[in-house]
This record gives C-alpha cells, structure tokens and sequence, in this order.
C-alpha cells in the first residue's frame, strides 16, 4: 500500500506489523525481518543521499516556516513514504517532560507519538494509498474529517501515497482544501509519476525531488549494514548490488538479502554475478577489447563462452554498451575512473581505451550497440542475432569514415588505417584492396581505394597503437589559367564543398596563373575566400591570391547552365514537330531536353535535340 522506500543505517525497533497497525506474521516463528524493514531510517539523520531535502526542512523548521503541504517525487525505492512518516514524527515530536514545544527535526530520542506513527497506527496520522482509493469519496472522507481538530498529537498529517493515481474529480475536489487548509492539518504526497499530477495542485506544495543515491555511497551504506549483519562481503561484490539497484536504496537491500540466502557465507562477486545472471566484467572487457581491434574470431569464443555458462545475449549486450558509456565518460572526465563502486580491473582497462580509442569509435559502437540489443530482444534466435551484431561491430571498428578517407587521398593517396585486419576482422583478405564509397552532395558517388597494410595487423590490436602515416610528398607545381580548369580541379581532388561554392555562389572577373579575382553572391560562405586560397595553394602547389572584386563579373556557372537550358528549351518550343505533338496532346508539357551522342542514333546527320528527346521519352 505505501512505497515502503528503504534506507538507513538504524534498525528501527518496532515489532513486526503491517500498514495499517495489524501483526504481521512471522517468517517459521523466528520474528525475522527483512534487511528492507529492518533498516528502515526514522530519523532525518538516518537517510543518505537526499542532503539538500533535509537542508531545506531543517531551515524551514528553524525559521517557523512549515509549509502546509509537501509533494515527494522520485524512482521506487529512494524514501519517499519513510520520508513522509519521518516529517509526521518531525512535526508532532513530543517528549514526556513537554520540553519540545514546536516541530523540530532534532529528535534523538523516541517522544511520545513517535513509535505509533513510525509503525503506521496513530490515530491523528492518515495514510492513504492512492492507487486502491482514487474515487472522490475517498477524497471526500478527508476534506469532512480535516475540519475537526487532532485527538492527541500536534498535527493532523495527512499521507497520500501514488498521488498520481486519483482521478481528475478527486483532484478537483482536494484543491479548496490544499489552497487554505485548517492550521492543525498538513499533507504529505508521494509519487513516482510527478508529469500526472495536476499543476494546480503541484502549485500548492513544497515539491522535493528525492534523486538517485550514487553507486558509491549505496556500496558503503551496504558494507556498513553488512558489518551490522555479521556477513563477510567482497567489496566488487557490493558493488555489483549497488549498480544493479540503480540509486534504489530499497532494491538494493533487497538484493543483498538475497545474495546472502543465496552464498551462505562470504558474499563474493562470482556469487553475485551468478545470482544476478550477469557476466563476468573482466570478460565483457575482454570481448570489448576483441571488437575494438576487428578480431571476430576471439569475439565469437569469448561470446560463445560466455553464452554457453548461461549468459543472456541481451545481457551481455547491455554490459558491453555501459562499458562503452563508462569508457566514454572517462574520455570526457578522466576522474569518472575513480569511483570506488566498480572494480580495479575495469578502472583500469577503462582508462587504457579511453586513451585509445578515438571518440568517433566509441560513439559509433555504442549506436550499434543500441540498435542491436533492440534486434536481439526481439529475434526468434537471440543468440544468432547477437553474433550478427557483433560482426557488425567488429566490421567496421578500423574502417576510416569516408572523409577520413577523402582525407588521407588529399594529403597524397596515402592509404587508409588497416582496412584489411587480420583477415578475421572485416573480411578482406591481406594483400587486398577494399573500395569504400560515399554519396556526395549532387549525386555523384567518392570511390577511394585503400590497401591493407602489407603484414595485415590491425589498426587496433589490444595495444591500441596506430602507426604514424607516411610522410607526404611535396605537391608539384601546378597552372591554372581558366576558371573551369580550377572548377575541374576541385572535382578532382574530392573537395565537393569547394566544387560547389565555385559553381553556385562565385562569379569570374578574371583569372590568371597565381591570381584569381572573383564576385560573390549573397549565398557565399563568410570563410569562402580564406578556405579557397589555401586550397589553391595546397592544390597547385603555389601560392596564389584571391580577390574580391566590386565588379559584377561573368554570371555563375550554374546561371549559365541553366539560361543554356533554357535557351535549347524555348528552340524545342520553337520546333515544328514538338509543336504538332503539343497541339494534338492538350495539356502536354516539355518536361527536359536532352542531347544524345549521334552515333546512337539513327539518322544522326539530320537528327537535332528534338529527335533526341523524343528517343529518350523526355517530351
């Protein structure tokens, strides 16, 4: 009925009971509780992770400033139900003597309603499950009882577990009530669905957002329960518990009462993994490290290894790609590698390929990861799917991107890191050539051709090294003395960005070798002149000197183009025979007009761009 989030390092000394004050009955007679109950905090000192929540409370119970109503939100298991009771106990803490005489958050010893309110059985505190009562006469019983003042505690404390889960009348209903409230009642609401909650009645609470408790500090809180507990535990092991809880102190508890079930003894990490059904993490970065350098071969063993003692592909798949994202992050913040809650091996090796691996590998494997665990989890044959993924990923870990490629062909041919692997890594055999293709910007398609290294080794072998490239020739000097040689050279040399601007945002003034004056359109790059320069110069080995010049200059090449066009069109028009067509097909329009080369067509002496045209089903 409530959320029952867990944490803290105090076992709380109640008997054993139900929500609602019923004896709850005992596990064989022995009384035992689970670690979950047991540890259940009752104080604000209790709770770990949540600091600027109980910051807040505490200043605004200092100052006299207690709101009428609070709304806890967070995932399943970070203390919103036990956070609520303890702010119950906090606003009615009452010692015998009449000592305290206003809520506090200082309450070192139990007081007079703290035992009954903790055990969810006072009278003047309500706790209602919202997702068994979500009609408006459950509402309807608070608004009427709310009125009337407590029977024995300071405050009436209304607790409204899965807030979300009330209807659109009960909601409406709550609001009079919430907005001015009678001075003996406050509310307390939890929720995991904050977006389902009305604004207006958000905008009537003091809203905590109770985050995810961090790896390390759910690894400690369950090494200092452990000791508690007399059970021996492998740090790793720990932290493989707190890594599966994902910030939830309640899950993470629950786990290690199970992992102590299940060793009987020491809690190792071998244990934990087994119980878990997770792999063994040195194993995942062995299988990493086989993709990264191409070596499909030792993927698969290492794959089948790991599937044949009972490893899920979708699991290992999901290890793999937070690897991936561990390694990424410590890419980015070196000090992610410190954290205490993963293991020496994986700190480790995480750092190593951090350091080698380049951010483009990495996030290109991770993508891959991320639409292959959606193929295995739906494939009849999860197992066939997950190779094929990794085939996918090793295919393509020392393949350079097309305009690494592009690259490498502009700096002299130079060829491309290690295309061909060990013969294992993508399929190419040694002493090969692989064709790598790129559609470029008009359509047209970069073909470089890239040669294996001649001993085969990858570009990524677990040492990660890739040798340094060869050194470039000098470019031999070369003339350009007309505007469509320096258009054709572009073309050449791959560079579409450049072929592009020449012919679309550039209008020639004039052009001589070493010299180029021009007119830009409004379309034009702001970095066109500087980029064009020092192309020419790397192009034809010279210096040259690029202008821009206050004269109109000649229209652009692709103006010119299309005013050709235009102007074979309006003689196609012009043409007797296109003009019977037209007259007897109404409505019919020239769609393009194309030459064709005369010796593939018949007649060709008297065939013109009519003929043509109509042989290529233009008109």
């Amino acid at each position: 009925m409530t959320d029952a989030d867990i944490h803290g390092t105090t076992p709380s000394d109640e008997p054993g009971l139900a929500l609602g004050g019923a004896p709850a009955a005992s596990a064989s007679g022995s009384g035992y509780r689970v670690l979950a109950r047991k540890y259940r905090p009752s104080t604000f000192d209790d709770l770990i992770g949540q600091e600027a929540m109980v910051r807040t409370i505490s200043n605004s119970f200092e100052t006299g400033r207690v709101p009428q109503a609070w709304i806890l939100t967070g995932v399943r298991g970070v203390g919103k139900t036990t956070t609520a009771r303890i702010l119950a106990r906090a606003l009615n803490y009452e010692l015998p003597d009449g000592s305290v005489k206003g809520p506090t958050i200082h309450m070192p010893m139990m007081g007079v309603h703290c035992q009954a309110i903790m055990e969810s059985r006072h009278i003047d505190i309500l706790e209602m499950d919202a997702a068994s009562h979500t009609g408006i006469d459950d509402v309807r019983q608070i608004t009427d009882g709310v009125r009337y003042a407590p029977s024995s505690a300071r405050y009436k404390v209304y607790i409204i577990d899965e807030v979300h889960m009330l209807s659109e009348k009960a909601f409406n209903a709550f609001l009079k009530t919430l907005e001015e409230p009678p001075e003996h009642a406050k509310f307390v609401f939890a929720t995991t669905e904050i977006r389902k909650v009305p604004v207006t009645v958000l905008s009537r609470c003091q809203r905590f957002d109770l985050k995810r408790v961090d790896a390390d500090v759910l690894m400690a809180h369950l090494a200092n329960i452990s000791g508690k507990e007399g059970v021996n535990a492998e740090p790793e092991a720990l932290g493989l518990i707190a890594r599966a809880a994902e910030g939830s102190v309640r899950d993470s508890l629950s786990l290690l009462d199970q992992a102590i079930a299940h060793a009987a003894g020491t809690i190792r990490a071998e244990d934990v993994r087994q119980m878990l059904g997770l792999a063994d993490r040195s194993r995942v970065i062995d299988l990493f490290a086989s993709l990264a350098s191409g070596d499909i071969g030792a993927a698969f063993k290492e794959f089948r290894d790991q599937y044949d003692t009972g490893a899920d592909p979708v699991v290992v798949l999901s290890d793999l790609a937070e690897f991936v994202n561990f390694v990424t992050r410590v890419k980015v913040v070196p000090a992610m590698a410190d954290n205490l809650a993963l293991g020496e091996t994986e700190r480790t090796r995480g750092r190593d390929f951090a350091a080698k691996l380049s951010m483009r590998v990495l996030s290109r494997m991770w993508q891959m990861l991320l639409k292959g665990i959606a193929e295995v989890q739906s494939a009849t044959r999860p197992q066939a799917a997950a190779e094929m993924v990794l085939v996918r990923i090793a295919y393509v870990a020392d393949l350079p991107t097309p305009d690494e490629a592009i690259r490498m062909i502009d700096q002299g041919g130079g060829a491309s890191p290690a295309l061909g692997g060990n013969g294992g890594g993508n399929g190419v055999p040694r002493g090969t050539s692989a064709m790598l293709s790129s559609g470029g910007d008009d359509g047209s398609q970069l073909r470089a051709v890239a040669s294996t290294r001649a001993g085969g080794e990858s570009a990524m072998r677990p040492q990660m090294s890739v040798p340094a490239p060869a050194p470039v020739e000098a470019t031999p000097a070369r003339r350009l003395n007309t505007f469509a040689e320096l258009v054709a050279l572009a073309g050449e040399k791959r560079d579409l960005q450049i072929k592009a601007a020449l012919e679309a945002d550039v209008r020639l003034v004039r052009i001589e070798d070493g010299k180029l004056e021009v007119s830009l359109e409004r379309s034009a790059a702001r970095s066109m002149i500087n980029d064009l320069s020092r192309k020419l110069e790397q192009w034809t080995g010279r210096r040259w000197t690029v202008i821009v010049s206050n004269e109109a200059g000649e229209p652009t090449l692709r103006a010119q183009a299309q005013a050709a066009k235009e102007k074979l069109t309006d003689g196609v028009h012009a043409d007797p025979r296109v003009q019977a067509v037209m007259s007897r097909f109404p409505g019919a329009q020239v769609v393009d007009v194309r030459r064709i080369a005369p010796d593939t067509a018949s007649g060709a002496d008297d065939a013109g761009p009519v003929a043509a045209a109509e042989e290529d089903d233009d008109l």
